[in-house]
């Protein structure tokens, strides 16, 4: 397994960031790579995404949901294998750090070399300026879901 873990401050409070972060639906606008991502049931997402001209779908269960503090996930079925935990901490009012960790399992030889020259790296760290980007500069969330799982 590969972790990654990346922060990025963003200008918004710290319900709007969490509020964002829970429409899995709009990750596209922001996710490089991600194509769609339907929400399914309060716990679970089907994913297609498409990165470096490869295919993948799968499904995602949220284990674990505190509003305004953390969303936990992990892959189920499909091709990918991955977990993750995105948390959420006021620096003030008006200033929100936002920390993405991820396990993942490279597949195959390209992949594997990718992840050992930082692909996915760099990856989350775009992902989390583009999201950056989106939040300010809308300056309220598209929507939210505020339950505990």
């Amino acid at each position: 397994m590969s972790q990654v873990k990346e922060s990025i401050e963003v200008d918004v409070p710290l319900t709007t960031a969490y509020n964002q972060w829970t429409q899995f639906e709009s990750f596209p606008k922001f996710m490089d790579g991600v194509e769609r991502i339907e929400q399914r049931t309060d716990t679970l997402t089907h994913w297609v995404t498409k990165i470096a001209g490869v295919e993948r779908e799968f499904d995602a269960e949220i284990t674990e949901q505190v509003p305004d503090q953390k969303v936990a996930w992990v892959t189920v079925g499909g091709e990918t294998e991955q977990s993750g935990l995105v948390t959420f901490r006021p620096i003030d009012p008006a200033h929100t750090e936002v920390t993405l960790r991820m396990d993942f399992d490279p597949d195959g030889m390209a992949e594997t070399i990718g992840d050992k020259l930082g692909f996915v790296d760099r990856q989350v760290k775009g992902d989390l300026k583009r999201f950056k980007h989106f939040i300010e500069d809308r300056g309220t969330a598209t929507g939210s879901w505020r339950g505990d799982v």
